[in-house]
């Protein structure tokens, strides 16, 4: 049989434009430590689909967040037949370059993600095949495609249902394709979508309903990374991973069979199961990102398809201090610029974020990410700052008009808010108090 090469290659990196903001952060303590976390996570997606690749094929996963013309030099030295990217939407643009380049030198390009899964038609100029959706079942159809001379500009698992792909069929991704030195964090993922289908969300549920990952599966996953990784921490790439609680209680089980710390992004609704914070704590879970989105309630209003998070607002204090008493630490993530937004708004969220004694922060500017109902709604109305503001959805950039104060206070008063929420001082605060808690549950359980 004929053998060919594919080179993945991940475009994750994220460039802040705010030029003042960037400076200021290389100051911030808590801003800094945060963004070393997240800079480095290898692609998931990418070692997924190297997972669903033939054997016939040779495999090389690439990231090129930060790279030079040797770094591209090299790529089109190894002569592969497919070169496919992954890609943010702030990367993306600087990936439609890069696809430029190898398509002019004869090597096909495929590109999947987040942002092409919203605007494939965008992508397809750029390309020789565009993944819409889940990759996992394309993928092998489009290497058998392209072995055959028939490989189609487009495939889709959300206008193709064959292409739908479950995950008790899910592969362990080729961990063993990383550098492990390069990581302070390896990425499975348990659940994909999430159902509160937020206006501004641009997360998988672009690509895939709400779907639970088989526990065996997970350990699979599990075992593959101690392989490799004698003590590792685990970021889990999922939206909001206890929404079932009985599964959730079945994974936090498995979790503390393994001596390993974790964190995952969820909702607040697991400060109502003292089981499953029980459960938590057992399991070494270090951390749980929960979007808070605002201090505004009249600010959740509408934000969900149920008004899901309108509701929870007056108990925002007290799930808090209830997550953080097992032990927990609570990463708070704000949103500003909503259209209920005010200046008053920054000192009040500033407000809430001491008072609530959360153990971290993570503050972001509004992005309307393309085809979000965010989107649709500030290009109806004409608040979009241009057509292609793509490089500027960095979380960190303002891409809109905010309808209460002009770009330029909202870049003034987000940026003062950074510097009071992650000054040195500030977070010493924060984790004082969190050590506090910690001495206080090992007391309880003496």
């Amino acid at each position: 049989m004929k053998h060919y090469k594919v080179v993945l290659i991940s475009m994750s990196g994220v460039r802040v434009y705010n030029t003042s903001l960037l400076e200021l952060g290389l100051t911030l303590p808590g801003f800094v430590e945060r963004s070393k976390v997240i800079a480095s996570l290898p692609s998931l997606g990418l070692l997924t689909l190297a997972a669903h690749t033939p054997p016939h094929w040779e495999v090389a996963y690439r990231e090129l967040d930060n790279f030079t013309e040797d770094d591209l030099q090299e790529i089109e030295n190894e002569q592969p037949n497919i070169v496919a990217f992954s890609a943010l939407t702030a990367g993306i643009n600087e990936t439609y370059t890069i696809a430029a380049r190898f398509r002019a030198c004869g090597i096909t390009v495929a590109i999947g993600g987040l942002h092409v899964s919203a605007l494939p038609d965008e992508a397809i100029r750029f390309a020789d095949a565009v993944i819409q959706g889940e990759g996992e079942a394309i993928w092998p159809t489009l290497l058998s495609d392209y072995e055959k001379g028939i490989l189609n500009p487009m495939y889709s698992s959300i206008t193709n249902l064959d292409f739908n792909f479950h995950l008790h069929e899910a592969k362990v991704p080729r961990y063993d394709l990383l550098d492990i030195s390069k990581y302070n964090r390896l990425t499975i993922q348990t659940t994909r979508g999430c159902p509160l289908h937020c206006s501004f969300c641009a997360s998988s549920r672009t690509i895939s309903r709400y779907k639970k990952k088989p526990i065996r599966l997970i350990e699979k996953e599990l075992n593959k990374i101690f392989e490799i990784w004698h003590r590792p921490f685990i970021e889990l790439a999922d939206d909001n991973t206890f929404i079932d609680k009985d599964w959730s209680k079945q994974l936090l089980d498995l979790f503390a069979n393994y001596k390993m710390k974790w964190f995952t992004e969820t909702d607040i609704s697991v400060a109502y199961d003292d089981s499953l914070l029980e459960k938590l704590a057992e399991s070494n879970c270090a951390q749980i990102l929960v979007g808070f989105e605002t201090t505004s309630k009249k600010g959740l209003k509408d934000l969900d398809n149920a008004n899901w998070k309108f509701k929870q607002f007056d108990r925002y204090y007290s799930a808090i201090e209830k997550i953080q008493s097992y032990g927990i630490s609570v990463n708070g993530c704000f949103i500003l610029g909503f259209d209920t937004d005010t200046i008053d708004t920054f000192k009040e969220t500033e407000d809430f974020i001491k008072n609530s004694h959360l153990s971290e922060v993570q503050i972001t500017m509004l992005t309307p990410f393309p085809n979000t109902m965010l989107y649709h709604q500030l290009k109806r109305e004409n608040r979009l700052l241009k057509e292609n503001y793509w490089d500027q959805c960095t979380l960190f950039d303002a891409t809109f008009h905010p309808k209460n104060f002009t770009v330029e206070e909202f870049e003034h008063n987000f940026q003062r808010l950074m510097t009071n929420i992650y000054a040195n001082e500030t977070v010493k605060r924060c984790n004082r108090h969190f050590k506090q808690l910690l001495k206080s549950k090992i007391n309880r359980t003496l």
